[in-house]
């Protein structure tokens, strides 16, 4: 039996947040397995999502506010000691530096630190504190795409990077009855609709999308799932363009399966990317994928039924959308994902490296 610790920069409704949950779902029964997160309160994220409440035993919250906090790092060793870590698993640079430093001096064992994009790669100031977190904590190193894997690789030069490709649930997220998935979400049943979930901000690139979405048929609407600071300014496009009509804001959901199910087609349009969970999430669900080629979009997408797109361009990607929702739809891009991105071999691959023994 081992107690694993997973380190995150926070736990709000995103990628690397919903990963590390289901790592929590699907680790060894005989493991002890606690997430820690830095930022926030155990009272205002479980408000702010309910899905933490069936971890809620697992949770620790240390409250960090913006800046440099070097008392963090004895805050943090002083829970690895009494939690009695054997593994501590950071998730991005944050808790890298607060996380698997702290492990280190805890004398935690195995460290292992997984990298989920590569943009702050080209800061230098974020390199610096890379290397500097690295060589200080000296973790098993790994990223969730080969993009990142290059990257990293140039940057740490002298440290072992392997790639572990990130997992989602394929038999929570699997086809379903479209109708009553827009039933349950109050969409339209009498048209063609294009998904788009995730944090509205500038980097994911939704204003891209609405441009595409006005020179496509008015039989074809758009529903954006999720939140941001970007909200007001993309509604305030959609009434520009005037998309009222056609544009569907539904906020926060739970219900991700439905939304996939209600779909035609999923849109992935950022600017900057890891490797991203929609996409496997809508494939999984059998919806066919247009995304941008960045980060590594192109490893999550299936090769047979995924179309990808130059960034920032509304006019390739009206035609890439119009092109797939006037194809033939004979692709099932799900068995690409059940073979390939399950988070089950995610887990089993994770668990075959703390069994390699120490740092």
């Amino acid at each position: 039996m081992k107690t694993i610790v997973h380190v995150v920069q926070h736990l709000r409704p995103g990628g690397i947040e919903v990963m590390v949950l289901d790592m929590l779902r699907f680790a060894d029964k005989a493991n002890k397995v606690f997430v820690v997160s830095l930022e926030g309160s155990k009272e205002n994220s479980l408000r702010a999502w309910p899905r933490l409440k069936d971890h809620e035993s697992q949770l620790f919250f240390l409250n960090k506010h913006p800046g440099l906090k070097p008392k963090l790092l004895m805050t943090m060793r002083n829970l690895l000691s009494t939690l009695k870590a054997d593994v501590v698993h950071s998730h991005h640079i944050g808790p890298l530096l607060y996380g698997n430093v702290a492990a280190r001096i805890a004398n935690v064992p195995i460290r292992i630190h997984t990298e989920h994009d590569a943009w702050h790669l080209d800061n230098d100031v974020d390199v610096r504190l890379e290397k500097l977190a690295c060589y200080l904590s000296q973790p098993k190193l790994v990223a969730d795409a080969d993009f990142v894997k290059e990257k990293l690789a140039n940057v740490l030069e002298d440290i072992p990077v392997e790639t572990i490709h990130n997992g989602i649930d394929c038999e929570r997220f699997v086809p379903g009855d479209t109708n009553i998935a827009r039933e349950r979400l109050n969409l339209p049943i009498d048209k063609k609709i294009i998904g788009c979930s995730g944090r509205m901000e500038w980097v994911k690139g939704q204003d891209t999308l609405l441009y595409a979405l006005k020179g496509l048929p008015s039989n074809v609407v758009l529903a954006i799932a999720g939140h941001g600071t970007q909200r007001s300014s993309l509604e305030a496009l959609t009434k520009k363009l005037n998309l009222e009509e056609r544009v569907f804001f539904l906020g926060f959901t739970d219900d991700m399966v439905s939304f996939y199910q209600a779909l035609d087609l999923y849109c992935l349009p950022s600017r900057n990317e890891g490797f991203p969970l929609s996409t496997l999430e809508a494939q999984s669900c059998n919806v066919r994928c247009v995304a941008t080629d960045v980060g590594g979009v192109k490893e999550a997408i299936c090769p047979e039924s995924g179309t990808l797109v130059t960034p920032d361009n509304s006019s390739l990607m009206n035609e890439a959308l119009s092109s797939v929702l006037n194809g033939e739809n004979s692709c099932t891009p799900r068995n690409y994902i059940v073979k390939n991105y399950d988070i089950r071999n995610m887990t089993s691959a994770y668990e075959k490296l703390c069994n390699k023994g120490e740092k």
